[in-house]
């Protein structure tokens, strides 16, 4: 499963007069610590409501030419398990690089394929092609372990699968 994950980040600026230039300069900044390790993440400026009324608010809090940016930080994750996976690999990733600023999961989505149909097919081919080329390098090296979906996993199991991505 394929999940979109946003995460808040509460951005500190300082030296600062309006909103606008508080959110032009945490994007800046949160750019510069994201990339290049992590250019795929999408930086967005964050929507603050009032607790009390409802009412839109700007993203920046100032205080004493400080202030605190709220921006949204986007995602995708591939391959995992629920949605918690996601929420925890995404708040790693972006953890790793934005050291001392707050984050907070907003909202976690699944992305459907549109080939998902099409791509269990080839994949069903694929491994039977590969489980074919396992048996016979076995039968070369006189191996006669479990080779089995449900048997236990071993290093020639896993490297055609990672050459395979390789070369996509």
């Amino acid at each position: 499963m394929n999940c979109r994950v946003v995460v808040e980040a509460a951005v500190p600026v300082y030296d600062v007069e309006t909103a606008d230039e508080a959110v032009r300069i945490a994007i800046s900044k949160t750019g510069e610590m994201l990339n290049p390790d992590l250019n795929y993440v999408e930086i967005n400026m964050g929507a603050r409501k009032c607790p009390h009324c409802g009412e839109e608010m700007d993203p920046a809090f100032i205080a004493a030419d400080e202030s605190l940016v709220a921006l949204e930080l986007e995602m995708t994750v591939f391959n995992v398990e629920r949605d918690e996976h996601a929420a925890r690999i995404a708040r790693k990733e972006i953890g790793q690089r934005l050291e001392n600023i707050p984050l907070d999961v907003l909202e976690i989505e699944e992305i459907e394929t549109e080939d998902d149909g099409d791509d269990s097919e080839a994949e069903d081919n694929d491994d039977s092609e590969a489980d074919e080329e396992t048996a016979s390098t076995d039968e070369q090296n006189g191996s006669s372990e479990d080779t089995s979906p449900t048997g236990p996993a071993r290093e020639d199991d896993v490297l055609p699968e990672f050459e395979e991505l390789i070369d996509e």
